[in-house]
């Protein structure tokens, strides 16, 4: 009896072995197969209007002497002033930037420079204002300071008004939750055609929120535009199960 106990407790000691191996190739079959995912885009974007513009100005005055020169000046900055408050625009939306002053007397080319010139002063003025559409507006009536005499700097990089959006922090959270949704759309259609389910995500990256012209026209600066493009895309990896 004694003996037949012995075999019987080396079959249990075998088998448990074996079962133990088999369960552990198991393991290690299971934890070799790739992992699968997917990785998706997804778009948001809106249509926002401009919420603040600026309008430099920026005009020249030339005279034989400095204190000529100043009185011209002078002479256009009050137009440039009444021009403004006629279209609308507050004192405090009105700043001088900058005057730059200019002897060409003293510069290398002096020889061809005519006397009723030598002086030439240069006024950067701004006009700020939360409504930009009043500052389209004046920009578009600016041959009336061409009347009134303002010489503009010949600057056309700068000339004409700028349109900024600053409310993009209220846009955040329903964009990125909606390029998330679309992101999550792409994965599911992509796991129909590779007969699998969307699991969950492995990571992501929520992009870069960017400000861009509503219509993109060649050569054009697009804060030169008021009507404006916010756009992100999200990366998100999903796993595949």
């Amino acid at each position: 009896m004694r003996s037949i106990a012995l075999i019987l407790a080396a079959l249990l000691v075998g088998a448990g072995i074996a079962l133990a191996g088999w369960l552990g190739g198991q393991a290690l079959i299971e934890s070799r197969e790739p992992i699968r995912t997917v990785t998706v885009k997804g778009l948001s974007e809106r249509e926002v209007e401009a919420d603040l513009g600026f309008w430099p100005i920026r005009f020249v005055a030339t005279g034989p002497t400095l204190e000529a020169a100043r009185a011209t000046l002078e002479s256009s900055d009050a137009a440039v002033r009444q021009f403004l408050e006629a279209a609308g625009f507050a004192p405090e939306n009105m700043n001088v930037q900058n005057i730059i002053v200019e002897d060409r007397l003293a510069g290398y080319n002096a020889q061809a420079t005519p006397d009723e010139a030598r002086f030439v002063l240069t006024e950067e003025f701004l006009v700020t204002s939360a409504d930009v559409q009043q500052i389209a507006s004046a920009a578009r009536d600016v041959g009336e300071l061409l009347r009134a005499g303002v010489v503009f700097s010949s600057d056309t990089y700068n000339a004409g008004p700028n349109y900024l959006f600053t409310g993009i922090n209220d846009l955040k959270t329903d964009m990125l939750a909606e390029a998330t949704q679309r992101a999550r759309e792409a994965a599911e259609q992509f796991a129909v055609e590779a007969d699998a389910a969307v699991g969950t995500i492995q990571s992501a990256n929520q992009g870069v929120f960017e400000i861009l012209a509503a219509v993109e026209i060649p050569n054009e600066r697009p804060e030169r535009q008021i009507n404006k493009r916010v756009r992100v895309v999200t990366t998100i990896t999903y796993f595949l199960e």
